[in-house]
């Protein structure tokens, strides 16, 4: 009798192949990186977490990142490459003018591919390792710099064409920079009262404050509550 080919089991059918190209593999091990430290947090992180949750082998892992270490700045790494080329894409995607463009940023910050709990969780784990702290800044900083100098660029064509006499636009970026993190972390810490729009809505409040002739102050009820960078009990 011939053999009869019949379909792999489902559990068999989901496991990544292990022909996979180079580049999907190491985006698998990423993924299941990032997925680990929003659940067990970087210490709680290992080799064996990550493998578990990719459905791949110790030995692939090793392959790719040789180390937990390397495999822990390489997901840094990603997170900041992909924050950076969406806003860039944004920014580029966004009408001539500088309130156009400065928006843009400011919603890059808050759209659901970027701003998701999981990520948040990762972002401030990396930071909260106080041991590392400054060689995980190292990896970011230089995207973040570039950032900063567009968004003080952007407020200062703002100012400029509406005659503002306010804070100096250095204040006023970093600010938002400020806003940004402190926003991140509400998000993170009370999800069902805080959320990406009413996060995104404060800013617009900000910028209201900042250029009112450029940015309308939003009518959301929850953008004119007191922005809260911390709670204590």
């Amino acid at each position: 009798m011939p053999m009869q080919e019949t379909a792999p089991p489902p559990a068999a059918a989901d496991k990544p192949r292990r022909t996979e190209p180079r580049q999907v593999r190491r985006r698998q091990l990423i993924e299941a990186t990032i997925d680990s430290i929003a659940r067990y947090g970087i210490a709680g992180t290992t080799m064996s977490t990550v493998t578990e949750i990719a459905g791949l082998s110790i030995g692939l892992v090793n392959f790719h990142f040789q180390s937990k270490q390397n495999l822990l700045e390489e997901t840094l790494k990603f997170l900041a490459r992909e924050h950076h080329d969406h806003w860039r894409r944004a920014y580029g995607d966004a009408g001539l003018s500088a309130r156009e463009k400065l928006l843009a940023i400011v919603d890059s910050h808050f759209d659901p591919k970027i701003c998701t709990p999981r990520k948040l969780a990762v972002w401030y784990a990396f930071f909260g390792e106080g041991g590392r702290r400054t060689v995980y800044r190292a990896l970011v900083d230089a995207l973040d710099n570039e950032r900063f100098a567009l968004s003080k660029r952007l407020c200062r064509d703002i100012a400029r064409e509406g005659g503002y006499s306010g804070p100096p636009v250095d204040t006023i970026a970093h600010t938002l920079e400020g806003l940004y993190d402190g926003l991140w972390l509400n998000i993170l810490m009370y999800p069902d009262t805080f959320d990406r729009d009413a996060a995104r809505a404060k800013v617009q409040a900000y910028l209201a404050l900042a250029f009112p002739r450029h940015f309308e102050m939003p009518q959301d009820e929850a953008a004119n509550e007191p922005v809260q960078m911390e709670r204590r009990r």
